[in-house]
């Protein structure tokens, strides 16, 4: 852990140590999302809070070598042409069960999908929660003010308008590696 705090104190960056509750079982949001940075800074951030943040990824990523990074930092890995063609549900209903089989888990998503600039955000996030009851922790790089952490938590209540509207809000204030390329959901906002 001090390595990782030392990494980022390099790097001029803060982590907020206050998280929620109920981080032991959650889907983590993760935006902005505009660099390959991105996901360095995350990694740092969840590794000093001792959050044992998972992520899915591409099951290519998981041939050596680069199997010997993904699996340690977190990685589970998806055979995304079985989940579009074989899988009632898709990639939803995986990732959900996910969580029936792997007790305290933290599933980190990046709804943006993309680093360019997107004015839809994929809403996958909200209902995997849904399916496997469980909260969505809001995580965030806020590279204005070099701070890196995780901030409300917010329960899906099945109104997708209104709680992806209290989503919107929160990333309002959130500055992205690249602001040109972040883009806040338009049809929540």
């Amino acid at each position: 852990m001090f390595f990782y705090k030392l990494l980022l104190k390099f790097s001029g960056w803060k982590v907020d140590k206050n998280i929620p509750e109920n981080m032991n079982n959650c889907v983590m949001i993760a935006a902005p999302h505009t660099s390959n940075w991105d996901f360095y800074y995350c990694i740092l951030s969840m590794k000093t809070l001792r959050i044992p943040m998972k992520f899915t990824i591409k099951k290519q990523w998981f041939r050596f070598p680069f199997n010997l990074i993904m699996k340690p930092l977190g990685g589970v890995p998806i055979n995304t042409t079985q989940t579009k063609q074989n899988i009632k549900g898709g990639k939803v209903d995986l990732m959900s069960k996910l969580f029936t089989s792997c007790p305290n888990l933290v599933l980190m998503v990046t709804p943006e999908g993309t680093r360019s600039h997107n004015k839809k955000w994929k809403t996958g996030f909200y209902h995997i929660a849904k399916s496997a009851n469980v909260p969505i922790c809001l995580g965030y790089l806020d590279y204005k003010n070099k701070i890196a952490g995780i901030g409300k938590t917010i329960y899906p209540s099945g109104n997708i308008v209104e709680d992806m509207k209290e989503i919107m809000a929160f990333y309002l204030s959130k500055g992205a590696k690249f602001p040109e390329k972040f883009s806040l959901d338009t049809r929540f906002i």
